[in-house]
């Protein structure tokens, strides 16, 4: 009978010993940051957070930006790092005025496309992005050999339009002419994962690790990790990250990565350390805004967490978040307001696809729950065509679910969900998406173990559908003794032959002393090494 829910690490040590001691690191770096920071006020937690930058550390030129103004903001666009606002809008006007000044300048009209992408990246403002192609495109032209600059550059265009086949294309262009040119592998691990290329991302990762240390490549390498389920190594890869980026923005940017990944997992008291500690380094980090207003709604403190959404939104109305607000006032029954934000998405996304952005993955999800399902599987069947990440391979198995196609869904659910099929991150509403699928074709065991992974994963994943997470298992009941899982044969367990007692546990070792530096997040060679090894058993 049918049942539908009601509702809207790179060490190449042996994996066993990394894995053990991969905790430990992680909260001995993060304890590190604290004591830099040092200041009055910060709660003494597991996961403490600095509220101050730390003292800068001398580092390799090109791990860092330099100093603050164009330089600074030069050195930060051309190696794929976060620039601070101020400095960024300082290096567009000083490129401004040189392409002006030297029209044939083709280096300078690649450093100005850069530049355009990262303003975009960072106000979510699609009007600089055909900006950024026109002297992108102006600098190839000039210089149509040798130009890896203006490779580089449209590749991270084309991922900030979600164009991620293109992406892929100038990235490899850019590493045909430089094979060594690190900057280049950022976008196209980025193109490769929204192609849902997880080998290609991992044969990428371990070329970009032996080619460069800095802080910007473990970030990437935590992204990597996180999408493969491997959350220990994706946490000690940012802790590494925080603590030897040297400029405020770059360090920002890492802490709100880090609070995402608390927030996907659960820990909300942790991802609002993380999001205001970035916020305190960088007032205008759009994804530390982002995650406070997402964290406060998780929190159940909805009238502060609709007041952060519009701080967010502010001058930057990213679709994403207008379905996030527009859900959150659905689930407190505003559904006037909701509606109207739903109606903001579809215009936002018109908006960003007349500058080249594509916006079918938001909208396709925004049609399956608060539309036309029809349409919404019709617009996510041709991305998953184009561009067959695990994201659009989740959303079309709803859609196809909201449109009553469950059979169908399911293949897509068990694609987003499953880490032999590329599946592996860790998010909770894919599991429920899956858990719903499975309980409307009649399969409660496998439906309540994927709803209570959903809960189990985040248990305030989202203000409409962690509730009817709930209702569906409370639905259900208790799982009798003898129900499990179709492809899991019921055998009695093996006795266990007699053992000798262990030995007395050996002394744990003495913490460190005041002022010893705590050692680098990820062990020895943390970022060095190949990714064949990191993930064991999670």
């Amino acid at each position: 009978m049918e049942k539908r829910l009601r509702g809207p690490a790179t060490s190449l040590t042996s994996e066993g010993e990394r894995r053990s001691r991969l905790l430990p690191r992680v909260l001995l770096g993060l304890g590190a940051l604290l004591v830099a920071g040092g200041a009055a006020g910060v709660l003494a937690t597991v996961w403490p957070l600095p509220p101050d930058l730390p003292e800068r550390r001398a580092v390799r030129p090109s791990a860092a930006p330099a100093a603050a103004g164009a330089a600074g903001a030069l050195s930060a666009v051309t190696a794929g790092v976060p620039a601070a606002p101020h400095a960024l809008a300082q290096l567009i006007a000083d490129r401004e005025r040189l392409v002006r000044e030297r029209p044939a300048d083709a280096g300078a009209w690649a450093v100005l496309g850069a530049a355009y992408v990262e303003r975009s990246r960072r106000t979510a403002d699609p009007a600089d992005l055909p900006k950024a192609d026109s002297a992108l495109r102006t600098s190839l032209r000039l210089r149509p050999r040798r130009n890896a600059d203006a490779l580089t550059g449209l590749a991270a265009l084309a991922d900030e339009r979600r164009d991620f086949g293109a992406a892929r294309e100038w990235a490899e262009a850019a590493l045909k002419l430089e094979p060594k040119r690190w900057a280049a592998y950022p976008p196209l691990l980025d193109a490769y994962g929204g192609l849902g290329d997880q080998q290609a991302a991992r044969r990428a990762l371990d070329e970009l690790l032996k080619l460069h240390h800095s802080p910007a490549a473990a970030a990437r390498a935590a992204a990597v990790y996180w999408d493969r389920g491997w959350r220990e190594d994706a946490a000690a890869q940012l802790t590494d990250a925080a603590q030897r980026a040297t400029e405020p923005a770059e360090r920002a940017a890492y802490l709100a990565q880090y609070g995402r990944i608390a927030w996907e997992r659960g820990d909300f008291a942790e991802a609002l350390r993380y999001d205001e500690a970035a916020l305190r380094l960088d007032g205008g980090q759009r994804e530390a805004l982002a995650g406070r207003a997402r964290t406060l709604a998780s929190l159940g403190r909805t009238t502060e967490a609709q007041a952060a959404y519009g701080t967010a939104l502010a001058g930057r109305p990213d679709p994403e978040l207008l379905l996030e607000l527009g859900e959150l006032y659905e689930a407190a029954g505003d559904e006037e307001r909701a509606a109207a934000q739903y109606e903001l998405v579809r215009a936002r996304v018109r908006q960003q696809a007349a500058a080249g952005v594509d916006g079918e993955l938001v909208l396709g999800r925004l049609e399956a729950d608060h539309g036309d399902a029809a349409e919404a599987v019709e617009r996510l069947r041709e991305e998953w065509r184009r561009q067959p990440g695990i994201a659009v391979a989740d959303a079309l198995g709803w859609a196809l679910h909201r449109d009553g196609r469950d059979e169908e869904a399911l293949t897509f659910a068990t694609t987003a969900t499953d880490s032999a099929k590329g599946g592996g991150v860790r998010k909770a509403l894919y599991a429920y998406h899956r858990g719903a699928i499975e309980l409307a074709l009649d399969r409660p065991g496998v439906a309540r173990r994927h709803l209570e992974l959903a809960l189990r994963t985040n248990p305030a994943f989202s203000p409409l559908w962690a509730p009817a997470a709930q209702e569906a298992l409370s639905d259900l009941g208790d799982p009798p003794l003898t129900e499990a899982p179709a492809d899991v044969r019921l055998q009695a367990a093996p006795v266990p032959a007699p053992t000798a007692p262990p030995p007395p546990a050996a002394a744990p070792p003495a913490p460190p002393q005041a002022g010893t530096p705590a050692p680098a997040a990820g062990g020895e060679g943390a970022g060095q090494g190949s990714v064949a090894g990191a993930g064991a058993g999670r």
